[in-house]
């Protein structure tokens, strides 16, 4: 699927430019000095659902045949209101390898959770990779199908990855496991505890051992200074 946006060239204020209805951006990358854009924010809403950070752009400036390839590489946003309030669009050469972060989707059915009872436990939900552009894909689907026992574990190293990609993260770094069910010891002691966790009890009861002890240090510090104070005042 291919994605194109024109966006225009911008003189205004980014604050201006925001009450036109825009969203202010920049363009930049190899052979390109920074440029100062804008790119109407309903347009820019669309592009954004559907292609992401990791799908290649045809970028048109001031409505001129050129395109250029580019990627979403960062957006700000209201930390009130959640809208987009800056955008950089990073030109790609698309004769030099690249890296880019792309999201992890899990396929398949695990037999350690379908039969055992287990509880999928998603480490990773996004690997970063190296590429050339053109081999560049939205997404990296791994199949879960092969975990059948909670010993099971698949790394980065065991990844099946596209034709031209290459993950950077580290190799034994652990991608998705399954983790076995709760047994009634451990149920029980939960439902003991409340909404809280067994290990957070145990800090707490911890922590408040710690805090008892200080305090009667501090008195019994206290105490001994005024007994101090008491032998050292003169009889009258």
């Amino acid at each position: 699927m291919t994605f194109s946006i024109e966006v225009k060239t911008r003189k205004e204020t980014a604050e201006d430019t925001r009450g036109q209805g825009l969203i202010p951006a920049v363009l930049y990358g190899p052979g390109v000095k920074p440029v100062s854009v804008a790119v109407y924010s309903s347009v820019f809403n669309k592009l954004y659902n559907e292609a992401g950070e990791s799908n290649l752009i045809d970028l048109s400036m001031d409505g001129g045949a050129e395109k250029t390839k580019v990627l979403i590489k960062d957006v700000q946003r209201d930390p009130v209101r959640d809208n987009f309030i800056h955008v950089d669009f990073m030109k790609i050469d698309m004769n030099k390898e690249m890296h880019a972060t792309l999201p992890v989707r899990f396929v398949g059915e695990s037999g350690a959770v379908k039969e055992l009872g287990g509880t999928l436990i998603k480490a990773l939900e996004e690997v970063h990779i190296k590429c050339l552009p053109k081999d560049l894909v939205s997404e990296l689907s791994f199949d879960i199908s092969i975990l059948n026992t909670f010993d099971d574990i698949i790394h980065v190293s065991d990844l099946k990855l596209p034709v031209g990609i290459t993950v950077t993260d580290n190799p034994t770094t652990v991608v998705v496991k399954v983790a076995p069910p709760l047994t009634e010891e451990q149920l029980k002691a939960m439902e003991e505890a409340g909404p809280k966790g067994v290990e957070d009890v145990e800090v707490e009861k911890k922590k408040k051992e710690a805090e008892e002890g200080a305090e009667g240090e501090v008195k019994e510090g206290e105490a001994e200074k005024k007994d101090e104070k008491a032998a050292a005042k003169p009889a009258k």
